[in-house]
């Protein structure tokens, strides 16, 4: 018998996250059948994601959701050989016994100096969530304006990235003035700190007085108010996430911004990475190029140790981390 770890979600959360949601377990695992692998967990993601999801796709007792990079240990499926390293979406979980419909194998060419786990960032879901976003839901075109906020995250880091190489000009919003350095750094056009500027609405007619074609959202609330008012006309706006809303327990409300949309005609469209699969491998392979070629630069805050999952996650979502917040095995 093999043991696991596993981190339990004791109870729904209200409001913010507490220590006392989450639940250390140890599981008994069987060896693996005709078909199944054994996994050992090396990275482990969190995201924000997790904090609406786990509402609607969890029960309180479950293993808390996410996705990790791991090493098949034992194996009965030849499609993954002992050895190989595979994404699987098996949550919290030091260990886990895989049917093999959970998991993706790495890229098979992946370069030796890249680390494993930006297969949970640029080269993995939030990577494809910013191309995504930026080519199928906002269309965006050369000689464009993109804003992005929560820039300095996993996903809007790599966002404000992919617009410069395509020829956009790029403006970024982040919660720190570290952050708004490291913008910088990334060839972000401007870049300012929300929550210092004396107003927002001066700060983002000062960063692009035309206005702006696209917006990539990842926070919501009074933000989002204020930026779909500088919106140019037929501008696109791709609502990733809303990170301002998520411990929320009592709904935000108004202003309503539908006259503006109506008279800019406006698009506004949400989106989930999945329904673009089909195109998964071809665009994890050029994100894979652009950072050889240097094209796409990637920051990790790392957390060493599974004991410290929760407080990586509640990190995450007060903004503690530059890039994507990993943790490590």
């Amino acid at each position: 018998m093999v043991q696991a770890k596993t981190w339990i979600l004791k109870q729904h959360f209200e409001g913010f996250p507490k220590d006392t949601d989450f639940e250390l377990k140890l599981e008994q695992l069987s060896e693996p059948r005709d078909g199944e692998v054994l996994l050992e967990a090396v990275f482990l993601s969190v995201d924000p994601y997790m904090r609406p999801f786990s509402r609607v796709r969890m029960q309180a007792g479950d293993v808390m959701i996410g996705t990790q990079v791991a090493k098949v240990i034992q194996s009965k499926n030849p499609s993954f050989p002992v050895g190989c390293h595979v994404v699987s979406r098996c949550g919290w979980r030091t260990r886990t016994v895989s049917d093999g419909s959970d998991i993706t194998k790495i890229l098979a060419d992946w370069p030796q100096d890249v680390s494993l786990s930006h297969a949970l960032g640029a080269i993995g879901m939030p990577g494809l969530t910013a191309l995504y976003g930026l080519e199928e839901v906002c269309a965006i075109k050369p000689g464009e304006t993109l804003l992005v906020n929560a820039a300095a995250g996993a996903v809007g880091s790599v966002a404000g990235q992919i617009a410069k190489l395509k020829g956009c000009k790029v403006v970024g919003s982040a919660g720190s003035d570290d952050k708004v350095a490291y913008l910088k750094e990334l060839g972000f056009d401007q870049a300012f700190n929300y929550k210092t500027v004396p107003s927002l609405e001066e700060a983002l007619k000062n960063a692009s007085p035309e206005g702006y074609d696209c917006y990539f959202e990842n926070v919501g609330g009074p933000f989002s108010s204020v930026a779909i008012l500088q919106m140019k006309a037929f501008g696109r706006i791709a609502v990733c996430g809303g990170i301002s809303l998520y411990n929320d327990t009592t709904p935000q409300t108004g202003p309503y911004p539908h006259l503006q949309m109506i008279f800019k005609q406006l698009k506004m469209e949400g989106f989930l990475v999945g329904r673009w699969e089909h195109k998964n491998d071809e665009s994890l392979k050029r994100m894979l190029t652009w950072i050889q070629e240097g094209n796409l630069k990637c920051k990790e805050h790392v957390t060493v140790g599974f004991e410290n999952m929760p407080a990586a996650f509640m990190g995450m979502l007060q903004g503690e981390n530059i890039g994507k917040a990993i943790v490590k095995v």
